[in-house]
């Protein structure tokens, strides 16, 4: 069956019950459109070379429009008719593919899209990981059992970070199997190590010796950023990529764009007093060194905690781990912050649902981890209802009124 392959032709074109379905372009021989059960559909070519029957996939559509696939298909038939076979090409690329390259894809092509913090640790993890181990190897040449090595490999000193690797490179192999460059995903299936649930919060003393460390710190920068998170339980990427347009201070709300959140929504985050306090210092900071910039004919600064070179600070582990070591506190992340930070509003007696709303949570069981830390204050209204009551008690058996 042949018919013009034009855009509204292709646009129309229904699924088969079963199978793939090809219709041939009436025009450019062995040009057609394959239709899959599914609805999927995908422009190919068919030729023969050295003697063998070919069928070359262009490229999908709506990626690919009728009008630039025809144009493909008769530069490839050119190709062909001078004793190109562009099949065996594409078959050779495949196989010459190394890991090293893939990742270079990933980053470029994927990594792009994920939030700052995102990046940042996926692009650690191929550094010291993936491309030292699996890099120079073939892409389709990778197996079940090279992931695994890897994974175990990692777990004997770091085992989160082990399973986070396997993560990285599932995604990557179920890219690779998307771009053809082989058929299924060898990181799939990889048992991990078991994880656990982190409960460290920080004791009222500790955050005492915290404050007084950051408070008098050189490095401003950092210890504001550490401030912040202490002061809104805000996630590590969305305070070091935050921006002054995310903030209203007449108002006291930090408005968090989608692309900077976990859960992909906006966040609005009313501003404890002195949360304010401490962005209102900084705008006026801001705003003086931008002034002076302008003068200079230099672009503002627009982020809140910006680097050395204007952008905003890309990892402050190094400075956390200095200032735990002053303020003599062992076994804490950042991330512990944010614990910190909805431990106080639920031992202070808060419900659920406002923790999750002030921390930015879309699910329920998210927050139910802290639900224990609320026992604190229903057990001090119960002992106090209690005294209470013991002491009407001991009246009555006194006789007194």
């Amino acid at each position: 069956m042949a018919q013009l392959l034009d855009e509204r032709a292709v646009k129309g074109a229904a699924a088969p019950p079963t199978g793939n379905q090809i219709t041939y372009d009436s025009e450019v021989k062995g040009f057609g459109l394959r239709v899959t059960a599914a609805g999927a559909k995908a422009f190919i070519l068919n030729y023969r070379a050295a003697g063998r029957e070919r069928r070359y996939t262009i490229g999908s559509y709506p990626d690919w429009t009728a009008k630039a696939a025809r144009e493909e298909a008769k530069a490839l038939k050119r190709r062909i008719d001078v004793g190109e076979d562009p099949m065996a090409e594409r078959h050779a690329d495949r196989a010459a593919a190394t890991v090293a390259s893939l990742a270079d894809r990933f980053e470029r092509e994927h990594l792009e899209k994920r939030r700052a913090a995102t990046q940042v640790d996926y692009r650690s993890i191929l550094r010291l990981y993936v491309r030292p181990r699996l890099g120079p190897m073939k892409v389709a040449e990778v197996r079940h059992s090279d992931v695994e090595r890897l994974h175990a490999s990692i777990a004997k000193s770091a085992p989160y970070r082990a399973n986070r690797t396997v993560a990285v490179l599932s995604k990557m192999f179920s890219l690779a199997v998307k771009w053809e460059m082989r058929g299924d995903n060898p990181a799939r299936g990889i048992e991990m190590v078991p994880e656990q649930k982190r409960e460290r919060f920080l004791s009222p003393a500790e955050i005492g010796r915290l404050s007084a460390v950051l408070q008098d710190h050189p490095e401003r920068v950092s210890a504001n950023a550490v401030r912040l998170l202490l002061l809104t339980g805000a996630r590590r990427g969305e305070v070091l990529s935050a921006t002054w347009s995310q903030f209203d201070l007449g108002a006291g709300v930090w408005l968090k764009p989608a692309a900077t959140t976990k859960q992909k929504r906006d966040h609005r985050l009313p501003l404890s007093a002195p949360a304010l306090q401490l962005l209102v210092d900084l705008k006026a900071e801001a705003d003086r060194e931008n002034e002076r910039r302008r003068r200079d004919r230099l672009p503002p600064i627009t982020h809140v905690f910006p680097g050395r070179d204007g952008r905003p600070l890309q990892d402050i582990k190094r400075f956390w781990s200095s200032v735990c070591r002053r303020a003599d506190i062992d076994g804490v992340r950042l991330h512990d912050l944010r614990h910190t930070y909805a431990s106080i509003l639920a031992s202070a007696g808060l419900s659920l649902p406002i923790i999750g709303q002030l921390l930015g949570h879309t699910q329920p069981a998210t927050t139910a981890r802290y639900a224990h830390l609320m026992d604190d204050p229903l057990r001090a209204a119960a002992e106090r209802a209690a005294g209470i009551l013991a002491a009407a008690s001991q009246r009555s058996d006194a006789g007194e009124p």
